[in-house]
């Protein structure tokens, strides 16, 4: 009996000194392992996503950020073809600037012509005065 009450405690002991070691080596685990039926397990990844230098992603973009780029860009674009003349818009705008120039153009000859006939005018008048006066 003595020999059976010694095999129990040193029983006792070891699961108790087994007991400790696993305390020890689960330190922040807590005491009953609960599994969550939830919990997805870590996926291997390729070799080619875990080098260091292709880790950089672009940030996933909302719908809005998107398409406003997407409009800066159309417009930067239009502003491109526009400034080139390809636009039906910049193909108006240069014949109404081609209208307006010659208008101009023939605006200034006209002004000239009446300038020098003016002047002619002026002449004139005054070769007759001085030729009525009698003077040379």
């Amino acid at each position: 009996m003595k020999k059976k009450k010694k095999v129990e405690v040193n029983l006792v002991v070891a699961v108790n000194q087994a007991l400790m070691t696993k305390k020890k080596n689960q330190k922040n685990k807590s005491v009953v392992d609960v599994e969550n039926p939830n919990r997805v397990p870590p996926k291997m990844k390729k070799a080619s996503a875990a080098a260091p230098g292709k880790q950089e992603e672009k940030p996933q973009l909302t719908r809005k950020e998107r398409e406003e780029i997407e409009k800066q860009k159309a417009r930067e674009r239009y502003q491109k073809l526009h400034a080139e003349g390809k636009t039906d818009e910049a193909r108006a705008d240069l014949a109404r600037l081609a209208i307006i120039k010659q208008q101009r153009e023939e605006a200034a000859k006209k002004r000239d012509e009446e300038k020098k006939a003016r002047e002619a005018a002026a002449a004139a008048k005054q070769a007759a005065t001085s030729k009525a006066l009698g003077r040379r």
